[in-house]
């Protein structure tokens, strides 16, 4: 199949998305082999009143903040909003709307309905900081945008302004629908008729940061959320209706939202959202609602561990899923050794939507990502673009039912595909029985505790600071999160260095942008090395990282 693919027709009367859509050359390539949809599709619908329609409409569908809904509920929660968001606030298909809340059902309420209504969700943090929200709704293009009442206040800021953004509407996350949208919402009716949308249209817009921390949008179409559902959920999960699903992802990111939302709902099953999915969090709401399977960090996984030396019982688990970051084998060792149930390790990213290379059920392996899931491929490529021989390291590239696609950024499109391959930015090896090792981050991301953290945004935050005169920021290795950011600072004339310092600059980094970005390390130097050119070199400082 030819890289650029013809695209079926568009149900979006606002065409940005599809405008801004890369060059069909710089497509990777596509292989939908083993998954057929129509022409016309809705995935709010498929994940909702679809399941309805199959005989799920009683079955528990979410549960959160004191409450279990049920699909029919949640077909008809998600129904009345959609009627809101198109004769209240006038949203057009194909409009952008920024959604800011924790994880709860009304969040995926809200997403769900903007998908109804024909618009593109863009999902969000709710640990963004103004700034950081005023570049997204820049890049997208923010016609609307959904916010938790207890989140306002940085959006309201982010908002202010802006050409395309006039108001931020609230809804209220927790059950008391005690708000602007949930008010106008009680009063529209159940059923509703769906916006046509193509299944070529985009449903999502998933941003990431890239190195310089400028934030960059991947494109998602309708087809592309049942995709990994059909893919990697019920080839490699096999879920069942019986499954309640819990995790710690924030469902601004994918692999949050497809774990806790995406594939429960596909399949019938539940799911349990945290606000907040600390470690002991998680390990009261597995033993309360017996859950089944879960999606998070190893981070997390270490936790889980300690606390079952305490007496919690994780019996109920027939899958934990791990992603975000490289399992190490003491875990996942630890894990089958105090549970006897199956550890998954994977790796996805944003731009390819979800997991593309997993372990599976029977066929796991310790410091072992596993093998692709059916419809992908991949391959380790050398700096000239060659597949290298098994067993040595070169750079993961990927291909499969689904691909990059950036908003309007072709020089970043160039760089993440190459001959119809997607790179991911991680060096792998493969051995000869066909399985694949990860060995490294290739493209200077900081990966923590499975987030994604780009060293020149926070050396931006500490140099806004004037005790700052210069600072490098590096990924030290760490036991718990696998890496933490770690500042090199060298300080103003006159400023002190000492633990009162390192607190300030860290309370400065926090009430900047995201708190989880903050150098959990701060090491003061009285100048930084450089080449003759003046070009710092980070590499002589992670050379000097404390282990």
């Amino acid at each position: 199949m030819p890289f650029g693919m013809h695209l079926g027709p568009t149900g979006h009367s606002d065409t940005f998305c599809r405008d801004n859509l890369p060059p069909a050359e710089l497509w990777p390539q596509i292989d939908l082999a083993g998954f057929a949809y129509p022409e016309w599709l809705n995935a709010g619908v498929e994940l909702t009143d679809a399941m309805v329609a199959k005989g799920f409409g009683d079955h528990t569908a979410l549960i959160g903040n004191g409450r279990l809904r049920t699909y029919k509920e949640l077909a008809d929660w998600t129904n009345r909003i959609a009627h809101a968001l198109i004769e209240d606030y006038g949203l057009r298909p194909g409009n952008r709307v920024l959604i800011r809340s924790a994880n709860n059902p009304a969040m995926v309420a809200c997403w769900i309905a903007v998908m109804k209504a024909g618009g593109v969700a863009v999902n969000t943090m709710p640990m963004l900081r103004a700034g950081e929200l005023r570049k997204i709704v820049e890049k997208a293009q923010i016609t609307h945008a959904l916010c938790d009442t207890r989140l306002m206040e940085e959006l309201v800021t982010a908002a202010a302004g802006n050409a395309t953004l006039d108001r931020v509407i609230s809804f209220d996350g927790t059950a008391n629908h005690d708000a602007e949208l949930d008010r106008i919402a009680l009063s529209k009716p159940v059923r509703f008729t769906p916006v046509p949308t193509g299944r070529d249209d985009v449903a999502l817009l998933g941003f990431t940061s890239g190195t310089t921390g400028e934030p960059k949008a991947t494109m998602h179409f309708h087809r592309d959320l049942l995709i990994i559902a059909d893919g990697y959920a019920k080839e490699v999960l096999g879920v069942t209706p019986e499954d309640v699903f819990v995790g710690s992802p924030p469902l601004a990111f994918t692999f949050g939202l497809g774990g806790l939302v995406v594939f429960p709902l596909r399949f019938g099953a539940s799911a349990a959202l945290l606000e907040n999915a600390s470690p002991p969090n998680m390990i009261e709401i597995i033993q309360r609602h017996r859950a089944t399977v879960c999606f998070t960090a190893p981070t997390a996984y270490r936790v889980m561990l300690r606390a079952m030396e305490d007496g919690a019982d994780l019996s109920s688990l027939r899958a934990a899923v791990s992603a975000g970051e490289t399992l190490p084998a003491p875990v996942y060792e630890d894990w089958i050794a105090r549970t006897g149930k199956p550890m998954l390790d994977g790796i996805g990213s944003t731009e390819m939507l979800h997991i593309f290379i997993t372990n599976r059920f029977g066929d796991s392996h310790p410091a072992c990502t596993g093998r692709p899931v059916s419809g992908y491929s991949a391959c380790i490529l050398g700096p000239d673009g060659k597949e290298v021989p098994r067993g040595e390291i070169g750079r993961l590239a990927v291909r499969g039912p689904v691909g990059c696609r950036y908003l309007d950024a072709p020089a970043k499109q160039q760089d993440y595909v190459r001959g119809g391959w997607n790179l991911t930015g991680d060096s792998f090896w493969q051995d000869e029985a066909g399985y694949f090792h990860f060995a490294a981050r290739t493209d200077g991301i900081i990966v923590s505790a499975g987030y994604n953290i780009a060293g020149p945004e926070v050396e931006a935050a500490l140099l806004s600071h004037p005790a700052v005169a210069e600072c490098a920021v590096v990924g030290a290795p760490d036991p718990e999160r696998g890496q933490i950011v770690e500042a090199h600072v060298v300080l103003a004339p006159g400023e002190a260095p000492g633990p009162l310092m390192v607190k300030l600059l860290q309370d400065h980094v926090k009430a900047t942008i995201a708190p989880y970005k903050y150098p959990r390390s701060i090491v003061f130097r009285p100048a930084l090395p450089k080449t003759e050119s003046g070009k710092i070199q980070r590499f002589r400082l992670r050379e000097t990282a404390p282990a």
